[in-house]
């Protein structure tokens, strides 16, 4: 490595140390939300709009200061404005209809919303967004759920909602993937509740309402259950907004649900009035930075018998409550609404590796993880991301990018294992390659699942798929395993056909180059020894991060649930850091 790049690798790595949290972790900061204020203010008024009057005002007032020049909202303020985000922010000032404050805004959010729906007709709209989020109802229900709250639907609103089949969530999870439904495995507090006040609010003959009456106290429990103490399900205030106006519209607004549900909202607005997506991707981005710093860094980190420990206890050691899955899990965040998943669990299971030089991790806890991992996989060979053969919603699917992971996951421990698990393993690893040669395009490329590019086309990012199983494929080829080379010479030279004129990468071809997908792709043509493609992207990289590192602005290619973007401002640090440690 020539000597700047060195500069910058030293540079990166002391930001990412400086940014360690009191357990020598670290908490990273998501972006804020348009739609998350939006639904977070509007939920918050639903419950008790007295006493919350504070956080309410707060939330207005931020989604007027953070319009886009169009005067319309995207998921944040980097991002393009948008449909689903722009509508709710309009159902939201329905609160303050008449306010004089507020009324240019409204004014502009309608002139906006006619030009990409043709008008704001009630049918108009439910049309614009069923059409626009097709069969996947995890979204598009709750969207328009809200819509026939706040009276934007006109009187006659629910008939423009469809009917989501709580009562289906009675049934043990084990089924659901038999039962054909239309919304994602995390989905199921918002399947509940707003097909609860659907339901009562749509005429129904007296067998269907005295079967939904049955069901009733028993999708409350399911809900009861699926809450963690603190109120926030999945830490996400989307999905708890969601749930919580929809149970007080539904005349259940005195059930504990619902005042844990406020307390978590309240507790979660920024200094600024705004609220992220989820609360935060703490074991994420810690994963991701134990991953990214060299082995002097982490040989001299200190607190880190803590960090061990730390780690070692977010594993989840009991059936999760809100998946069913077995212990051996990580979650992305240490904080009660998280949920065990694949990703974060294989980022957690190398960042352990990478800590045990003095091989002081349990080899227990390491198989535990494996045996998760396993009874992650599906039957095609490939890794979703919370529910095992759930259904054929994209979001509950096996992915490319995660089964890499989970990949690499699997040989950084082989060798710590008896050769009756490593014979498991390899049988695992063998399937898993499998599916990923039939889930690779004809181009060469690689979709993944939580990552787009709202410049791309369909919003897709396949340089960023495609750079996490390359990498991931380069570093198993390094063990050993053959079979691999005609896969990876279709992804490197779709790489190579991608990458643009200024030597870094965008989601996709002729798209402007990002610190962050400059990043992986470089560090992926690192690991297959492309020096050339590599130097010419390490010296896109010099170029677009600038000289204070402080000033480094976060792209959104992150998908959260339902398609909703964010940014990390940890991810171009710890990508680009990864990246350059490549090249040593």
């Amino acid at each position: 490595m020539d000597e700047k790049r060195k500069q910058l690798f030293q540079s990166l790595e002391q930001k990412i140390l400086s940014l360690r949290n009191e357990d020598g972790l670290w908490t990273g900061r998501l972006s804020s939300s348009a739609l998350s204020t939006a639904l977070a203010v509007f939920a918050l008024w639903q419950f008790d709009k007295e006493k919350h009057r504070s956080e309410i005002d707060q939330g207005l007032l931020w989604l007027i200061a953070n319009r886009n020049t169009d005067k319309g909202w995207g998921d944040t303020i980097r991002s393009q404005s948008n449909l689903s985000t722009t509508l709710l922010v309009w159902a939201t000032f329905s609160i303050v209809d008449g306010e004089d404050a507020y009324q240019e805004s409204i004014h502009e959010a309608e002139i906006w919303l006619k030009r990409r729906v043709g008008s704001l007709d009630p049918e108009a709209i439910s049309e614009a967004i069923l059409n626009h989020y097709k069969s996947d109802q995890t979204f598009s229900v709750p969207i328009l759920a809200m819509c026939a709250i706040s009276g934007r639907l006109g009187e006659k609103g629910w008939k423009l909602v469809p009917q989501l089949p709580y009562h289906l969530a009675i049934f043990p999870s084990r089924l659901f993937r038999w039962l054909n439904l239309s919304v994602v495995s995390y989905a199921i507090p918002a399947l509940i509740a707003i097909g609860l006040v659907k339901s009562q609010n749509s005429k129904k003959g007296v067998f269907r309402r005295i079967v939904r009456a049955a069901c009733r106290k028993r999708v409350l429990n399911v809900l009861k259950a699926k809450q963690p103490d603190n109120g926030g399900f999945l830490e996400a205030t989307p999905l708890t907004a969601f749930v919580l106006m929809s149970m007080v519209k539904a005349n259940y607004k005195d059930l504990e649900i619902c005042e844990k549900a406020s307390q978590f909202l309240a507790k979660s607005i920024r200094e600024d009035g705004s609220w992220p997506i989820d609360t935060n991707l703490s074991t994420w981005v810690s994963s991701l930075s134990l991953n990214a710093l060299s082995p002097e860094s982490l040989s001299n980190l200190n607190k880190q018998t803590e960090i061990k420990s730390y780690l070692l206890d977010q594993q989840y050691k009991e059936i999760h409550p809100f998946t069913q899955t077995k212990p051996g899990g990580w979650a992305w965040t240490n904080l009660q609404g998280g949920v065990p998943d694949t990703d974060d669990t294989s980022g957690a299971l190398i960042a352990l590796h990478h800590l045990n030089g003095d091989e002081t991790i349990p080899l227990d806890s390491a198989k535990n993880g494996i045996l998760w991992l396993m009874n992650m996989q599906n039957s095609d060979g490939g890794f979703p991301t919370f529910c095992k053969g759930w259904g054929k919603l994209p979001f509950d699917c096996s992915c490319p990018d995660i089964t890499a992971h989970a990949i690499k996951s699997f040989v950084v421990w082989k060798e710590k294992f008896d050769k009756k698990f490593q014979n498991k393993i390899d049988k695992r690893i063998k399937k898993a390659i499998a599916y990923l040669g039939k889930a690779q395009y004809h181009d060469g490329s690689f979709a993944p699942l939580w990552f787009g590019n709202e410049m791309a086309e369909h919003h897709q990012n396949p340089v960023y798929g495609t750079s996490i199983v390359l990498y991931g494929l380069a570093e198993l080829k390094k063990t050993g395993y053959s079979g691999l080379d005609a896969m990876m010479a279709k992804a490197i030279r779709f790489l190579a056909m991608t990458q643009h004129h200024r030597g870094g990468w965008g989601g996709d071809k002729d798209l402007p180059p990002s610190i962050e997908e400059t990043s992986l792709a470089l560090r992926a043509m690192a690991a297959c020894g492309k020096e050339s493609l590599a130097n010419r992207a390490a010296d896109c990289l010099m170029e677009i991060i600038p000289e204070n590192l402080d000033d480094i602005k976060a792209t959104p290619i992150g998908l959260y649930f339902a398609s909703l973007w964010y940014y990390e401002d940890m991810y171009p640090l710890v990508f680009a850091c990864s990246a350059l440690k490549e090249l040593e």
